[in-house]
């Protein structure tokens, strides 16, 4: 009795201790702001994805033609109607130039997916158990390093046939060796810290310790390889477009919009100009936005 009424006594300062206490919400708004203010490059970085985002849901709202509608007339300069003109066939380019961004963003994030759980997968059990398994993954992944990453895209989308599918599962696997590198190495680092030994000596398993220990505090370095793979997939699937070895015509790419306006650009240079602005400006916010992350969540930049 006596200690409900201490607690009871008590209870308007723990309610006021807690109503100071900022709410989640208050202190992601703090660090956002803190991001903005002391990280323009990764600021400009994130502005320049989420309007790729925007773009690429909001495709079939904004774009003013169907992409693959042949009704207007060739090579229309940019105007009011056609806001970056028409191709060789009478296509709309804008509308093509925003159904590319589903395009490129949807290879990106997949191909990055399946490079980050192959990746992260070998890099773990070769940093984890070591001797012969470290010595085989890692010379397997030495082998990959050593062909050129689009050579390498080149083989394997022509090896499974030009689509897209192949196209994602090829510069997913030319992005596998950076994420087992990554994460081969922050492994290392982590297993020289007290609390993995001190998880052994209480019985943690192998599987408990990677999922309890290793995981999370490998993930900084995972999230920043993650925004600069973004841009590298997107380039690799624009080159694999471009050179009839990703998406299929009649379907809008990047890539294949410059490979089909490359022998009109002295008649009509807007056709190649926009998609290649397109590949430039997703290149530079991914890259923007690793940068940023980095200087963010490195601790050693943090001065």
């Amino acid at each position: 009795m006596e200690q409900q009424a201490q607690l009871k006594d008590a209870s308007p300062f723990i309610r006021a201790s807690e109503s100071r206490e900022p709410s989640l919400t208050r202190r992601l708004l703090k660090r956002s702001g803190h991001f903005a203010r002391t990280n323009l490059i990764g600021t400009l970085g994130a502005i320049i994805v989420v309007f790729l985002v925007m773009v690429a849901i909001l495709a079939p709202l904004i774009s003013p033609f169907d992409p693959i509608d042949q009704g207007a007339q060739r090579f229309l300069p940019p105007s009011l109607e056609h806001w970056m003109g028409t191709d060789s066939l009478g296509r709309d380019i804008a509308s093509r130039v925003f159904h590319g961004t589903r395009v490129s963003l949807y290879v990106g994030l997949l191909a990055v997916g399946i490079g980050l759980i192959l990746g992260t997968t070998i890099g773990v059990i070769a940093g984890y158990f070591g001797k012969q398994i470290d010595n085989v993954l890692m010379r397997l992944v030495d082998m990959m390093l050593a062909f050129p990453g689009l050579v390498l895209a080149m083989l394997i989308a022509g090896l499974l046939g030009p689509s897209l599918t192949n196209a994602m599962i090829a510069v997913g696997l030319i992005l596998t060796p950076s994420f087992a590198r990554v994460a081969r190495g922050s492994l290392l680092a982590i297993f020289s810290e007290p609390y993995i030994e001190s998880a052994r000596a209480v019985g943690g398993t192998d599987f408990y310790i990677i999922r309890r220990h290793v995981l999370p505090n490998m993930m900084v370095p995972l999230i920043v390889l993650i925004t600069v793979s973004l841009s590298i997939a997107i380039l690799a699937e624009s080159s694999l477009s471009f050179l009839g070895l990703g998406i299929q015509p009649p379907a809008p790419s990047w890539g294949g919009m410059l490979s089909s306006g490359r022998p009109y650009m002295e008649v009509a240079p807007w056709v190649a100009i926009f998609p290649g602005l397109a590949i430039m400006l997703a290149v530079l916010g991914f890259n923007f936005l690793g940068d940023g992350l980095r200087d963010a969540l490195d601790p050693r930049l943090k001065e």
